[in-house]
């Protein structure tokens, strides 16, 4: 389980500019092995948010805490899926997804075979010995979901992963995310502007507010798992996307 209690972040102003409140206040507690999107306009702390989960911001007020345990730093229970893939352009997709084994220090044999096993399970086969730049953004991305999964992480802290994407590589990919989910069991936490992206993938929806970012409202999804392929024609989900649609218009016009 994830707890944020009373969460707030202040960037310094740099040349002269003021300083920028990122959170104030945010409070929101994440199940174990619960899906939940966060949502909200561009610059509302999200990336904020996530990197604090990670261990990678601190935080000028307030906590997180996972299993009880306060985050103060990176550990193994996290891993982080970024918008810009941000794979190593000398290194193959083995030895991208293998990255984070090697840094734990698993022997070489033992990451080579569970990159392979993950470039299967993530449509990568024949693609072992690629460079990145050989590789269409699609392919990319799925290279960096395979090297998250490779550490076996509890947390999966996702920031707009497929935002960068065609609207067709996107779909096939969130499809994919579901399909391993199913299998591995993580507690998700992912960040996107897209509304029908929230409701397709997530158990909750976490509204935030313009910044500084706050905890407007956390709206349960309530579609069934696993999501069937015409879940954007149920009733609910359409009227979900169209609620949500309401409340950040409704945020931004005011």
């Amino acid at each position: 389980m994830i707890e944020l209690r009373d969460c707030r972040k202040t960037y310094g102003g740099h040349n002269g500019q003021a300083p920028v409140a990122a959170l104030d206040g945010v409070d929101l507690t994440i199940e174990t092995e619960e899906f939940v999107c966060l949502l909200g306009p561009s610059g509302c702390g999200k990336t904020t948010l996530l990197k604090a989960i990670a261990g990678l911001v601190s935080l000028d007020a307030g906590f997180v805490r996972i299993d009880g345990r306060p985050v103060v730093g990176p550990g193994p229970d996290r891993a982080m899926v970024f918008q810009h893939f941000a794979l190593l352009p000398w290194a193959d997709v083995t030895t991208n997804i293998a990255f984070g084994l090697e840094l734990q220090g698993a022997p070489r044999p033992e990451r080579e075979q569970k990159a392979g096993e993950l470039a299967r399970s993530v449509g990568l086969t024949g693609f072992e010995h690629h460079f990145p730049r050989q590789l269409s953004g699609g392919m990319q991305q799925r290279v960096g979901l395979a090297r998250a999964l490779a550490v076996d992480p509890q947390i999966l802290l996702m920031d707009e992963p497929f935002g960068a994407l065609d609207e067709q590589t996107r779909r096939l990919l969130q499809e994919d995310l579901l399909r391993l989910l199913e299998r591995s069991h993580k507690t998700v936490l992912f960040v996107t502007h897209s509304m029908d992206e929230a409701v397709r993938l997530g158990d909750r929806v976490v509204l935030m507010t313009p910044r500084p970012g706050r905890v407007l409202e956390a709206v349960g999804v309530g579609l069934p798992r696993p999501r069937p392929p015409d879940v954007d024609q149920y009733p609910q989900f359409i009227d979900l996307k169209e609620y949500l649609w309401t409340q950040l218009r409704a945020m931004q016009a005011g």
